[in-house]
């Protein structure tokens, strides 16, 4: 029994994800790779004589890739609460779908009408405009 195997075998369950504030953590993160890019800009001579610019370029890309991650993070975490709590005020009034006045909205006092499924349209049966029968 290898290492390997003691982990893909299937017996062990995954453990629970961690819960945080993501976006704390990433915002941190962020500026900490602005704070090293910064730090080191005055330096760019010596890192450019020996070699080493891409510590520099390393930073800004961290600092770039923070702001895409703060981006990402903020709509998640706004996408979990939306779906996490119902609506406390549900949106009552002409365009709301449970609205008499909406146009969504069926009228049971219609009769009932014949509906096609969807994406199927009803055949013309008779001649056509060529002469021939459908």
């Amino acid at each position: 029994m290898g290492l390997i195997t003691k982990w893909t075998d299937g017996e062990r369950d995954a453990p629970e994800p961690l819960e945080g504030d993501a976006v704390r953590t990433v915002a941190v993160g962020t500026v900490i790779w602005l704070v090293l890019f910064l730090g080191q800009l005055p330096f760019y001579g010596r890192f450019e004589d020996s070699g080493h610019t891409w510590w520099i370029w390393t930073c800004a890309a961290g600092f770039g890739l923070g702001l895409v991650g703060l981006w990402y993070v903020r709509r998640r975490e706004a996408a979990l609460r939306r779906t996490a709590s119902p609506d406390p005020h549900p949106k009552t009034g002409p365009d709301s779908p449970d609205s008499p006045d909406s146009p969504d909205s069926e009228d049971v006092s219609a009769e009932p009408r014949a509906t096609e499924p969807r994406g199927t349209e009803p055949r013309a049966t008779g001649s056509r405009a060529d002469g021939t029968n459908a």
